[in-house]
């Protein structure tokens, strides 16, 4: 099946600091594109795989689960591991799920972790009728381009699969329980008004990690691919210095204290699956 325009895997020599990206859920690699563009022109080794399933028809996703786009990132880890002496992982939305995941369960293979916007809890009302529901309707409408910015698009699907959606609720489940085990340097960038995942994902994620290095700043202009939208260029700058940062520490003792940038962000986004726990 041809990939969609725009979607294709990107990958970047450059030097010994590596940094994996991890699009979200029916999203592509388009959605990190500029993100990646921007590290590796200032030196780093990047690599945006494209998930299976995705960047091609909603069809195909369809066929897929977490554990596949697991293995993806994961397999791509591997590989930036034996290339550079330090990887950082990043993530947008479900991606973030993704990189968090890897973070708990590689360790010291993991310098850093960078998240936009992650996904960590699922809708509860749909998550409660996805278990039936998902052989009686094969998909729903599509959640792409959240975007606040005039003229802005992401290359994502027009609808989503329910079989995929399921998939998608089991992994932020195990996400969840793996939250604790995070122990790295953490960078979470959410906006303030995001329809796809509320900001109390992000403060779940806050208060669950055991990192003692925690940067938090709030997008106040940006919907939720903020990696398209209006504070696209902070994300990516501030994630800049927060890798030159992290993978240039003499010591772990050297880690700095959690700190917040932007105001404080709405914590009720709602109710989701899990939120909480």
């Amino acid at each position: 099946m041809p990939i969609l325009p725009g979607a294709e895997p990107l990958r970047r020599d450059g030097g010994d600091t590596g940094v994996l990206l991890c699009h979200g859920f029916t999203g592509s690699p388009q959605s990190m594109r500029p993100w990646a563009e921007y590290l590796a022109d200032r030196g780093l080794t990047v690599s945006v795989p494209l998930l299976p399933g995705h960047g091609t028809r909603w069809q195909d996703l369809a066929v897929t689960g977490w554990q596949d786009w697991y293995a993806t990132v994961e397999r791509e880890l591997r590989v930036l591991d034996e290339r550079c002496a330090r990887v950082v992982v990043c993530g947008l939305s479900m991606g973030g799920g993704l990189a968090l995941r890897l973070a708990a369960r590689h360790g010291a293979r993991v310098s850093g972790v960078v998240v936009v916007n992650p996904a960590v809890t699922f809708p509860r009302a749909a998550g409660a009728v996805l278990p039936v529901g998902r052989f009686l309707l094969r998909s729903v409408k599509g959640i792409s381009s959240d975007i606040a910015k005039e003229g802005a698009a992401e290359v994502g699907y027009q609808r989503v699969p329910t079989q995929a959606a399921y998939g998608m609720r089991a992994l932020v489940r195990e996400v969840r329980r793996d939250l604790p085990r995070v122990t790295q340097p953490l960078l979470v960038a959410h906006s303030r008004t995001d329809h796809v995942v509320p900001p109390s994902d992000s403060a779940l994620v806050l208060n669950s990690v055991s990192s003692t290095d925690v940067t938090e700043t709030v997008l106040e202009h940006s919907y939720h691919v903020a990696t398209l939208d209006h504070d696209a260029e902070r994300v990516f700058a501030d994630s800049y210095g927060f890798i030159d940062r992290v993978t240039h520490a003499a010591t772990p003792g050297g880690r700095l204290p959690r700190q917040r940038v932007g105001s404080a962000a709405d914590e009720t986004g709602g109710s989701r699956e899990g939120a909480g726990q």
